[in-house]
């Protein structure tokens, strides 16, 4: 079978056109069981899966949105190699495919970096798949920021601590090393770090990830009681279209109780 997104070779340099941002997702294939298990429950595991194809399926349109002015190119870093066949039709077309390497999560930002970097791209934006509705201008605020400066991070904060989007333009191991992942502390600690190598620090608006069962109700309030998206975000219509169906079928109590 022909794949349509290409997956890039890290055997050969320079495959990329100079100049150029990469706007990475880091992204698992969406198998139930096996992805966004701390939405279960309320959702069941196929739904739960589902859902993260809607989350995929946005982040990457907002990406392909924001990458217009030939500044950055769309990429999905992937796991497990051997998946590349569960992303047809998931993805933009001119998106491109990056297996995953490394084991724990720091280890993967790293080499994640190291071979966009490698293959030819100017500078890397690493972007999580738990945010669908980070609007479109902080990916190209992002690719902007590193295409004006010689070095620099660029972190889109999270406010529950963490970030949504890590930018760079060499690899700087110390970002990701001895951070404690998954907790409230990884922004500050980054912070920390990237102040240790004198790196200038530049920050996006603060969003929000959808991970456990609270987020799934702020993501269901903001699509159908606030009257719109999250304050000026992307408006994530596969996202926001898969759960009105599913309140529609399962009723509300279930998916988004009453507060």
């Amino acid at each position: 079978m022909t794949l349509v997104h290409r997956v890039l070779d890290l055997s050969k340099l320079a495959q990329i056109r100079k100049g150029l941002c990469a706007l990475a997702v880091m992204t698992k294939a969406p198998r139930a069981g096996k992805v966004k298990t701390r939405l279960t429950p309320p959702l069941t595991p196929e739904e739960a899966a589902a859902l993260n194809i809607c989350f995929l399926r946005d982040t990457t349109a907002a990406i392909a949105g924001a990458v217009n002015d030939e500044r950055a190119r769309g990429i999905a870093v992937y796991a497990p190699v051997g998946a590349e066949e569960e992303y047809e039709g998931l993805l933009p077309d001119e998106f491109i495919l990056l297996p995953q390497r490394g084991d724990a999560f720091g280890e993967r930002l790293i080499c994640a970096t190291e071979d966009l970097l490698s293959v030819g791209f100017e500078s890397v934006c690493l972007i999580d798949s738990d945010s669908p509705t980070v609007p479109q201008r902080a990916f190209s605020e992002a690719a902007k920021i590193l295409s004006e400066k010689e070095d620099a991070v660029v972190l889109g904060p999270s406010d529950d601590g963490g970030y949504y989007l890590i930018g760079l333009k060499k690899l700087h191991r110390s970002l990701f090393q001895d951070i404690d992942w998954s907790t409230e502390r990884v922004l500050e600690q980054t912070i920390a770090r990237a102040k240790e190598i004198a790196l200038d620090v530049h920050l996006l608006p603060v969003w929000y990830d959808v991970d456990d069962r609270a987020t799934l109700r702020r993501l269901c309030r903001e699509f159908f009681a606030d009257n719109g998206s999250a304050s000026g975000g992307y408006a994530a219509p596969v996202t926001r279209e898969y759960l009105s169906k599913l309140l529609k079928r399962e009723g509300r109590d279930r998916i988004w109780p009453n507060e």
